[in-house]
């Protein structure tokens, strides 16, 4: 089904407020950009040319959009959109808004590398049904977001394009892999933007970079066609819950492509997100039971935790069993590496990164055994973290275990005194809740001394994404700590 917007427009002769300047227009939240548009106090054309001049001010500081829609194609698809609003006809209900896909999606006719010099030229023919979707729902491509190697590791660089940088603090990383996405976001670049998770993918750069992104429950967005990964997940980010749902309105429900698609409408989003939370019951486990935290993180959790009374929950001490999570993870992964670039390194191993090398081949080291015990650990997993949501109705945990660190380190190797074993552990706290396979969000809950951004991790029950959107509206209503916009673009 697709979702339109039917809107009565002004008479031909009436006028409007002057403009506002670009920078402002940019950081509208996208559903006020709508209500203008639809009242055409704005044209699609105009947000489109502040959009596009605040990328070219803004993206040579950061590296975030790395290819770009030709300008006069961005143009005169808003002026389409005009042109078809002045008609009244039914718009899609994204009509107007600049939006960047990930460098992991396919995108007809516009390169994409998936981050690797392997795809350096590659032009897909067809789109990603993520990327389909945004299209009929009327949203203007701008251009592709930077993401690391296949998207592997939260940190976002590659040799194709190199590293994208933290926008509040340009030194540091942004996280990934949905690195660019969420840059591109903070700094005003685009409204909305997708992104994939597999361990933290869209979470992480959210929590990096004081933005919000939904990590949904395997089916709810449809992933590559013909595709069963359950790990690895389509969604989107915003600069709020209330425009991350109006994504998910456009992006969710069935598709006959998807063999894991259920059949629950997108407009199950555009319900208020308004609610209130007395009695609700939220476990805080900042640290998971006992995962190292970077005592900056720990101190923003924490520092959520009467938001939450305040709110009206009923907040306790609480851990959902993860025991053999990190295991499940591990082994689906690994298996996952090899159906999708086994064949790559045969054919490729000089151009791949060393990690990609070693995920893949701890893939093909798996024995029968081992890939079975991690779907029956699994299982078990799954059905663990089920009953504990049966009591709470929500999670709150730590995103990430560090704040962002230095953009020339290519990952954590060492928190609060605890060694990570390999590329993968210092982002437990995100990927120990994707083998769970329940839905998660991250929020902006804070800052560190230092000034960097923190965010709050919020799990919620199976195929809840919208609980976890009524939830993170509030907390963010309650704190305000994502109106909080970078200095390269406050001094704009």
């Amino acid at each position: 089904m697709i979702l339109v917007r039917v809107f009565c427009c002004p008479p031909s002769g009436a006028t409007s407020e002057a403009p506002m300047p670009g920078p402002e227009l940019c950081f509208l939240p996208a559903s006020e950009l709508l209500r203008l548009l639809d009242a055409r106090e704005v044209s699609a054309l105009e947000v489109m040319e502040a959009h596009l001049s605040l990328i070219e001010r803004i993206d040579p500081k950061v590296n975030a959009m790395v290819t770009r829609v030709p300008p006069e194609d961005a143009l005169a698809a808003a002026r389409r959109c005009d042109d078809a609003r002045s008609r009244r006809e039914p718009m899609g209900l994204l009509a107007g808004l600049p939006v960047a896909h990930k460098d992991l999606f396919d995108t007809a006719g516009l390169r994409t590398t998936y981050g690797s010099p392997i795809y350096r030229d590659f032009v897909p023919e067809t789109d990603s049904p993520i990327v389909a979707r945004l299209k009929s729902a009327g949203a203007i491509a701008v251009g592709k977001t930077n993401t690391p190697e296949f998207g592997l590791g939260s940190q976002t660089f590659n040799e194709v394009f190199g590293a994208t940088r933290n926008p509040y603090d340009l030194s540091k990383t942004c996280g990934g892999s949905s690195g660019g996405a969420a840059v591109a976001l903070a700094t005003g670049m685009v409204p909305i933007a997708d992104g994939s998770d597999v361990g933290g993918s869209l979470r992480n750069p959210a929590g990096y970079c004081n933005a919000v992104g939904l990590r949904p429950s395997p089916g709810r967005v449809p992933g590559a066609p013909g595709s069963w990964d359950r790990l690895g997940v389509p969604g989107a980010l915003a600069r709020n819950a209330a425009d991350l749902a109006l994504v998910m309105q456009a992006i969710s429900g069935p598709a006959t492509t998807s063999p894991i698609s259920y059949g629950e409408s997108g407009s199950v989003f555009g319900r208020p997100l308004e609610r209130d939370f007395r009695g609700t019951r939220v476990a805080v486990s900042a640290d998971l039971g006992g995962l190292p935290l970077d005592p900056r993180t720990r101190a923003v959790v924490e520092a959520a935790r009467p938001v939450f009374t305040a709110i009206g929950c009923d907040v306790e001490d609480a851990t959902p069993d993860l025991t053999g999570a990190h295991e499940a993870f591990r082994v689906q992964r690994a298996v996952n590496m090899v159906a999708k670039y086994a064949k790559l390194l045969r054919d490729h191993r000089p151009q791949l990164k060393d990690t990609a090398i070693w995920n893949i081949e701890e893939g093909l080291a798996l024995t029968g055994e081992q890939v079975g015990e991690g779907e029956r650990l699994r299982q078990e997993l799954f059905a663990r973290t089920h009953a504990f949501f049966e009591r709470h109705e929500f999670l709150v945990c730590a995103v990430s275990q560090v704040p962002p660190f230095p953009i020339e380190q290519p990952y954590v190797t060492e928190i609060d005194g605890v060694r990570m074993e390999t590329y993968l552990d210092w982002m437990k706290s995100c990927y120990l809740i994707s083998a769970t396979g329940h839905p998660a969000i991250s929020v902006p809950g804070g800052f560190t001394p230092e000034g960097l951004p923190v965010g709050i991790q919020i799990v919620g029950r199976y195929r809840d994404e919208f609980g976890l959107l009524q939830i993170a509206h509030a907390f963010e209503a309650a704190t305000g700590w994502g109106s909080r916009r970078p200095a390269i673009v406050s001094e704009l």
